[in-house]
């Protein structure tokens, strides 16, 4: 790809319920930073083990949640966060859900951008919400700070939720369309990759010893088939409080109910033909042709 690419700058902030992007403002980057960027339940999670693991050589004590905390996320508060963040001295691996036109973009950092179907994401998302106990909406509703409309409860009509996030573009967590395009449009700098869930899923070595040649993390190849057991989906659901944000509290059923199936295409046994080409035709018109191809298929489609 020869296209030119404009240097990144932030032009907004986006602060929610979830979200609080004026953390990035006086967040001090160091030179190799990692950055895993995604929407939500687009295999953000999957991504930090498998950055974790690389960097640590296959250690299956590693709490992941605590190594790679979401920045953006607005609880705790900047004031206890970024002290934590820089106290760390390994390599640091940071989470965020932020549009790339809200973040703060450096060139001291790496970015790894994970993308998924929109339609695997929502019925992934509808899991994460409909298992979110008390302590979760109290967590994101009542902590002091939030700004707009709190959190609602989902419907219990999973047909219900994916039309309020149609046609409220991500309701009710945040806009998605925004999330994958502003992103798509970095993707011909230096310093970002972008992976595919269906990729990842397809073929987890090849997809890892990328990541770990873009990041220059050398493969210890006699640690290589611990690396990639401590990386597979069984593996994480068995020991998924390592790797949950926020805590395993905050959902009924355990950190299990956070790393939930793992699999694409559910919605096919609830979505119309009509309704799988709306939002296809949505896709194209949001985001042009390629990048809607891509988040369908990922590259091996």
């Amino acid at each position: 790809m020869s296209e030119q690419v404009a240097r990144p700058t932030k032009l907004r902030e986006l602060q929610n319920h979830h979200f609080d992007s004026t953390i990035w403002n006086d967040f001090q980057f160091r030179n190799n930073d990692i950055i895993i960027a995604s929407y939500a339940k687009s295999g953000t999670t999957w991504m930090q083990q498998i950055v974790a693991q690389l960097l640590f050589n296959g250690d299956p004590s590693l709490a992941v949640a605590e190594i790679s905390p979401w920045l953006d996320l607005r609880v705790p508060p900047k004031q206890v966060k970024l002290p934590f963040v820089e106290a760390q001295t390994h390599r640091r691996v940071l989470k965020t859900h932020l549009p790339a036109d809200a973040l703060v973009y450096s060139f001291k950092a790496k970015y790894i951008y994970i993308a998924r179907d929109g339609r695997d994401v929502l019925w992934s998302l509808y899991n994460h919400h409909i298992n979110a106990n008390q302590s979760w909406y109290a967590a994101l509703n009542d902590t002091p700070g939030r700004v707009g409309p709190p959190i609602e409860q989902p419907p219990s009509d999973i047909r219900q939720y994916w039309r309020d996030w149609m046609d409220r573009d991500g309701h009710p967590f945040w806009p998605f369309w925004d999330n994958v395009r502003t992103w798509w449009q970095l993707r011909n700098l230096p310093n970002i990759i972008f992976i595919h869930f269906n990729d990842l899923k397809a073929n987890m070595p090849g997809e890892m010893r990328r990541i770990a040649q873009f990041l220059d993390i050398p493969i210890d190849e006699a640690r290589w088939a611990d690396i990639l057991e401590y990386c597979s989906f069984e593996w994480m659901k068995k020991n998924a409080t390592r790797s949950v944000p926020l805590g395993a509290a905050f959902w009924d059923g355990g950190a299990e109910i956070f790393i939930n199936k793992g699999v694409n295409g559910r919605w096919r046994d609830t979505l119309t033909a009509d309704d799988a080409a709306e939002y296809e035709a949505r896709a194209i018109s949001e985001l042009g042709e390629d990048c809607a191809s891509w988040l369908v298929n990922g590259k091996g489609g």
